[in-house]
Parts: C-alpha cells; sequence; structure tokens
C-alpha cells in the first residue's frame, strides 16, 4: 500500500475526540516529510486522537494506546456499534440537559462515565470540558472541569462532531485497522523492517497527566525501541517554546534527524501553555532521503 497518497491540498479529516496537543494543523507537513513511499503497515504506539494515522496512511494500520477509553471509543466505531445516528441521539440527549440542567448535569455524566466508562459518555466529557482537554488522576478517573458553555450542542455542533465519526469510521473500515490497550513497547516490537511507526507521546515536560504519566525515562525508553526496530519511524515532540528547550533533543534523541517547524497552540490549561511553539520531528536514519527535508542538527550533533 502506498502511504501519503493523498495530496497536501486534500482537507483534513478532523477526529471526533479531541486532545491537549492533536496534530491536526501539522498533518500536512507530516505528510510532506514522509511523501509517498510503499509501507507495509502505518503502526501508531500512541494512538491519541489518531488524527496523523487518519489523514495519512492508506495501509493496514495498528495503533496502541495506554488510555483504554480512547481504545474503547475507536474500536465501537470501527465495529459498528457506534455510529452517526447513534452519536447524535446521544449528544442531542445529553446536550438538552446540559443546557437545561447547567454544569451539575457535566458532572453527573462524567460521574457516571467513571463508573461505567461508556464510549459515548467519554465522547460527551471530551467536548464539553474545560479547553478541550483529556485528563486522567492517578485513580484513572477523568477529572477535566466543565467548560461553562451549557448550550455547547446546538445543531450545528452536533451536526459536525457526526460528520466527524462517520468520516473516521469509513477510514477505519476501507482497511484492516487494529487498535490495541498496551505499552508503547508491545506495538513498537510488531514493527517489521517494511512498516512505518508514528509517534506521538506525551511531550517531555509537558502533558505529563494524560492517562499514566511521562517520564524522562520513558522517552528514554522510546528512544531505545525505535533504535532497535527495524522499521523507519518519526516521533512529534516540541523543541523550544518562548521560556525554554527541551533538552531531550540533545541528549535522548541525539542519534537521529531532527526537523523543526514553528506552530501555534489554542488549546492548554495554562496561559503560559497556548502560544507559539516550535515543533519537532525526529526522524529514522535515511527516512529525509526521499523527502528532500533537511534536518537541523545530523546525528550525534
Amino acid at each position: 500500500m502506498v502511504l501519503s497518497e493523498l495530496a497536501l491540498a486534500d482537507p483534513i479529516l478532523v477526529p471526533p475526540i479531541k486532545s491537549q496537543g492533536i496534530k491536526t494543523k501539522l498533518v500536512p507537513w507530516i505528510r510532506s516529510v514522509l511523501g509517498p513511499r510503499s509501507v507495509d503497515r502505518w503502526i501508531e504506539p500512541f494512538m491519541g486522537t489518531g488524527v496523523v494515522g487518519f489523514n495519512v496512511s492508506s495501509s493496514a494500520t495498528v495503533m496502541g494506546d495506554s488510555n483504554p477509553h480512547l481504545v474503547a471509543f475507536y474500536r465501537h466505531l470501527r465495529d459498528g456499534i457506534v455510529d452517526g445516528d447513534i452519536v447524535r441521539i446521544h449528544l442531542e440527549h445529553e446536550g438538552a440537559l446540559l443546557a437545561s440542567r447547567g454544569e451539575s448535569h457535566y458532572y453527573e455524566v462524567r460521574e457516571r462515565f467513571n463508573a461505567r466508562h461508556h464510549p459515548l459518555d467519554f465522547l460527551f466529557l471530551s467536548r464539553a470540558g474545560f479547553n478541550g482537554m483529556i485528563r486522567f488522576n492517578r485513580s484513572g478517573e477523568f477529572n477535566i472541569p466543565f467548560c461553562r458553555k451549557p448550550e455547547r450542542f446546538a445543531p450545528a455542533y452536533v451536526t459536525k462532531i457526526v460528520n466527524q465519526v462517520e468520516r473516521v469510521r469509513a477510514v477505519m473500515t476501507q482497511r484492516p485497522f487494529d487498535l490495541w490497550v498496551q505499552d508503547f513497547e508491545a506495538t513498537v516490537a510488531e514493527a517489521g523492517p517494511d512498516d512505518l511507526i508514528y509517534c506521538d507521546p506525551p511531550y517531555a515536560g509537558r502533558h505529563t497527566d494524560y492517562y499514566n504519566g511521562w517520564t524522562g525515562a520513558d522517552e528514554q525508553r522510546l528512544s531505545r525501541a525505535l533504535a532497535a526496530t527495524p522499521a523507519a519511524f518519526v516521533v512529534s515532540t516540541w523543541a523550544r517554546n518562548r521560556h525554554r528547550e527541551n533538552d531531550s533533543l540533545r541528549t535522548i534523541w541525539a542519534d537521529f534527524d531532527v526537523l523543526e517547524r514553528e506552530h501555534f497552540y489554542h488549546v492548554g490549561a495554562r496561559v503560559e501553555n497556548r502560544g507559539s511553539m516550535t515543533e519537532a520531528l525526529v526522524c529514522s536514519p535515511g527516512l529525509l532521503d526521499r523527502s528532500g527535508a533537511t534536518a537541523v542538527r545530523g546525528a550525534g550533533e
């Protein structure tokens, strides 16, 4: 199968689940870096929203994540348990209750989700929570506060989400699509020499409470796993913002090629996490030879 068949001007498929640091606006850059290439499978050890894989890959796909709620939601879409009609009914019902009861209903749904873990409630919370964030406490409970917009689920907004659901469902039914709840090392270990791995881990030093935390030791584990894989790979991370730099690019990722590009984020709980950031793509040796892109630093620099 050919990777990145879509033209750079093609519209971006926006997934129904949003999260902090979603790569929607970076998809064209990632497409251009990878270019058209033949791969057996597209493999993502950190599924998250899935936005890059949904837009870049036309190959058989393997996605894993440590967050069981993300995986459960997308499994429900893939398997036809949830579709656009079901989503519309749920969001219209819960949205009407939210409009009449206000934030008390949001917290009622949050409590219900933390007890029952229903994928439709997960979707509702991800779209009604503060700043579109996904965060869980150490007990595994969703703990994002209400966005304070009780009229959020207007008909046009519900239709927008329904359309996103249907577009993702179409992508997932057009090719083999495996979804697993597992540690990233297990997913990386599945890759062969003709596969391509795309990693979007929580950003070191920034997104530390996405589901079960992310530390410098985890970043080192990822680097070692990718250094050992026979597959080509790309890792999304950050290079710098106006406050500081990502030291791991000079230490943990020093032996790989790095591309940089400035990007602006609107999502973040703190004001200092909103604004311009220089994004980075860490690439396996030789991956850039076919794209014509130039790394900002070579191996070992």
